[in-house]
Formats: C-alpha cells, sequence, structure tokens
C-alpha cells in the first residue's frame, strides 16, 4: 500500500514542485511517514541525494509530532461530540489501545521500537498517538520518537538506497 500511495504523490507532484519537496511533504503524512519519504526519494522513484533526502524526511516526520502528543487528546475528546467525527476518533482510540502492550511492556525502548520498526501501522504518528493516551511525559515521548525516526531512517536508508537503488541500477 505505502508503495502505491509513493507512486501516486510523486507522480502526481513530479514537475509541480521540486522532488526535496515532495519527499519532505510525504514524509509528513500519517502511514507514510519518513518511511514513505526515503521510499519515493530513493533512485527507484526521485532519485533524490541521500545528502538532501535523509535531513528532509527526518524533519518532515518529526514535525507534526509535538502537536499530536501535545493536542490528539483534546482533539479527540471534540471529535467524540459529534455524530460525523466519533466513529474516526473512537478508530483512533482503539488503534492506540491496541498498540498500548507493545509500548508499555518496554515502557521508552518499547516505544523507541515502535516507532523506529517500519511495519504496518508503526511509525511516528501512531507512537505519539500512543504515547499521549498513555500519557507520557511530553519530553520523555518525544525523545522515544526522535531515537525511532532516526532508528526507522537508518533501516530505510538501507532499504531505499541499498535494496531498491541496486534493483533500480539494474
Amino acid at each position: 500500500m505505502a508503495e502505491s500511495l509513493v507512486g501516486f504523490f510523486t507522480g502526481s507532484l513530479n514537475g509541480i514542485i521540486g522532488k526535496e519537496m515532495i519527499c519532505f511533504i510525504i514524509s509528513l503524512f500519517p502511514i507514510l511517514e519518513l518511511r514513505g519519504g526515503l521510499l519515493a526519494a530513493s533512485p527507484a522513484f526521485l532519485d533524490v541525494s541521500l545528502k538532501f533526502a535523509l535531513p528532509l524526511c527526518i524533519i518532515g516526520n518529526l514535525l507534526p509530532i509535538p502537536f499530536v502528543l501535545l493536542f490528539i487528546e483534546k482533539i479527540l475528546i471534540w471529535m467524540e461530540k459529534f455524530n460525523p467525527t466519533k466513529n474516526i476518533a473512537l478508530w483512533l482510540r482503539n488503534k492506540a489501545e491496541k498498540n498500548r502492550d507493545k509500548v508499555e511492556k518496554y515502557e521508552f525502548w518499547g516505544l523507541v521500537l515502535f516507532v523506529g520498526i517500519p511495519l504496518p501501522g508503526t511509525g511516528a504518528w501512531t507512537g505519539s498517538l500512543v504515547a499521549a493516551l498513555l500519557h507520557i511525559p511530553f519530553k520523555k515521548a518525544f525523545l522515544a520518537c526522535v531515537i525511532g525516526v532516526c532508528l526507522a531512517a537508518v533501516i530505510m536508508t538501507l532499504l531505499s538506497y541499498g535494496l531498491l537503488g541496486a534493483i533500480a541500477a539494474l
């Protein structure tokens, strides 16, 4: 799914805005995040130099996280008051609850690994959602997200520029 979303964004935005900006924008979005940004930047898609792509994708992925940590609970409470948004709020709460054990079991390092290991349904957005709803202190949660995003950056760089880069060169 991520590959098709990355393909959609790169195909739709390429030529309209710069390749680096596409990578940054993709990194801002939930689901895609840094993983999608680095995939878009890879030789298989936009072929953006790693020295530009990596910091842009890390910053793009981290930029929304303080806002999620600080405001998501208030936003969900507000959304639950209205029928059109109630189901979305409940879905987000259920998603956080489903991942609660993974984070609580190992605390700080559980959150780092949850954010950093690139599996479906993980990442900085979901990690910060879980952290906020578990009332993990802001500094601790944000630091765990930063470390997790850096871990994800290492893994995705190896995949996007190593493996996919080798395949794209064929």
